[in-house]
């Protein structure tokens, strides 16, 4: 059986308005997923997308809007500054402004990284415990080999993100690579594509997961590793995911709308 797309066109094919929408339809989208597993529940966490024509700016949901209500009407886009462009929520459910720690967070990394149309970051129930166990992640589990050669780690007690040099900071320790490990704070990815930031987000978790439940794990091999890897890294693989769990867990897409 063939799903059908959440897009209507490739990114190549999509005019700048239309890539714009299918960003900010995915941000909500991604928003949702992370609530329906129980994510974000205290407010912190956060999914941008950067805009496709004012590209130093990036679309985030407002601030104090539970993930599981997040819409496209909710999103706000933020400057360099940090000030609020455009949007804004409807509802009065949020701040009018983003979280602090996000543009932080994510101004910086997307600064640094022209390619990277998205980061993701929260606060879970094994990426946290795990980062404080300041290390990276081992090939102990087949989703491991995902992360075990795309990995880095911020090695820096400063867990509030108070400014955007903090921010730069992640920034500079988030290299090339699509996961990072914040010390003490959980974890943080980026992608090409809002997609795949969320997809590798949710992997990531697992991985963590089991990292967390097996402290005693033995690794395999790094061919093995390697073998896996290259099986697990496709340039479809974290759109693939993303599908799948917006099946499972936004089934209905017009709630985002």
């Amino acid at each position: 059986m063939e799903y059908p797309r959440l897009a209507g066109a490739d990114e190549a094919d999509r005019s700048v308005d239309e890539e714009r929408a299918h960003r900010k339809r995915m941000v909500a989208i991604g928003y949702r997923i992370f609530g329906a597993m129980h994510w974000g529940q205290m407010g912190a966490g956060h999914i941008s997308a950067r805009d496709p024509e004012r590209t130093d700016h990036f679309w985030v949901l407002d601030y104090g809007i539970p993930f599981r209500l997040a819409t496209v009407g909710a999103l706000i886009l933020v400057s360099p500054e940090g000030t609020v462009a455009e949007g804004g929520d409807p509802t009065g459910l949020g701040s009018g402004g983003p979280n602090t720690a996000g543009y932080n967070i994510h101004s910086p990394i997307l600064a640094a990284r022209p390619e990277a149309v998205s980061a993701a970051h929260t606060h879970t129930g094994y990426g946290t415990p795990w980062s404080a166990n300041v290390k990276p992640f081992q090939a102990i589990s087949q989703e491991s080999c995902r992360f075990v050669f795309d990995q880095s780690l911020f090695d820096d007690e400063e867990v509030e993100i108070r400014s955007t040099e903090a921010g730069a900071r992640i920034a500079t320790a988030l290299g090339d690579t699509s996961l990072c490990i914040l010390r003490n704070h959980g974890l943080l990815t980026v992608g090409t594509s809002v997609e795949e930031a969320v997809a590798n987000f949710v992997i990531a978790e697992r991985v963590a997961e089991v990292h967390v439940k097996a402290p005693n794990a033995i690794p395999i091999s790094t061919e093995a590793a390697e073998v896996a890897s290259a099986a697990l890294v496709q340039s479809n693989s974290g759109l693939e995911v993303f599908h799948w769990l917006q099946r499972d867990l936004v089934p209905d897409l017009t709630v985002v709308d």
